[in-house]
């Protein structure tokens, strides 16, 4: 792999993976990357976390339906290679975060074969490999490129981790973004990205105050500007 190349991590479920990655799309349209879209199962980080403590109501159905619509990924990728994950996660992330039914979409609604048939049959792929959302033996796979993620950026981060340049590039987790921007704000951003991340030194830049993304999902319009909240460990924070 060349120096230009991507590799990408993603949980379908996660609405800040989404909205980078369609920074990443406008990047990758005008400069010559080639991204590899990987994964990463917020389900399974969370394995032995009580979500009740720990979460809003409907995350673990959330992120229970990204491990489904992930072990569908993993067949995808096993019997129509590479190049067919990006499609498929690009009909996911749409129909989920983009589409008009978008925020009436239950969380467990999104892992249900009703939901990943229409989208495999949008892009030519069999139905058939829906039946991958039931199948825990692709699991381990998940699970190992969960960790191969992780191994990267250390264990306190969420999605997406963005590899750049590898095997020997640096990898971090975001940018978290919560507006799209145009074309040629895309490349100037990406280029300041790639100079941290081509620094040593450089390990981290954060504030947990985020706007709510431009995302249908979120009520929020393309040329709106959502409401700003608190969030912590991949979540908004919970009021006490």
């Amino acid at each position: 792999m060349s120096e230009s190349d991507i590799d990408f991590y993603f949980d379908p479920v996660c609405p800040f993976a989404w909205m980078t990655s369609k920074w990443v799309r406008k990047v990758v349209a005008q400069r010559d990357y080639a991204v590899d879209w990987r994964f990463i199962s917020l389900r399974l980080i969370n394995a032995e976390v009580d979500y009740d403590a720990h979460f809003p109501q409907g995350y673990e159905a959330g992120h229970t339906a990204g491990l489904r619509l992930l072990r569908v990924a993993a067949r995808v990728r096993a019997e129509h290679g590479r190049a067919a994950v990006g499609p498929f996660y690009q009909a996911i992330g749409s129909q989920v975060f983009d589409s008009d039914v978008a925020a009436d979409l239950e969380p467990a609604q999104r892992g249900s074969r009703g939901f990943v048939e229409p989208l495999l049959a949008q892009i030519g792929l069999p139905v058939e490999l829906a039946d991958a959302l039931d199948d825990s033996g692709w699991d381990s796979e998940l699970r190992a490129e969960t960790d191969e993620a992780l191994s990267l950026t250390g264990k306190d981060v969420g999605t997406p981790i963005i590899h750049f340049g590898p095997p020997e590039g640096t990898a971090f987790f975001g940018p978290v973004i919560s507006r799209l921007p145009s074309d040629a704000d895309a490349v100037r951003l990406w280029d300041h990205v790639v100079g941290l991340a081509s620094f040593p030194g450089f390990a981290e830049l954060k504030r947990s105050l985020r706007e709510r993304p431009q995302l249908r999902s979120f009520g929020v319009r393309d040329e709106e500007v959502g409401r700003q909240e608190d969030w912590h460990g991949g979540s908004r924070r919970l009021k006490k």
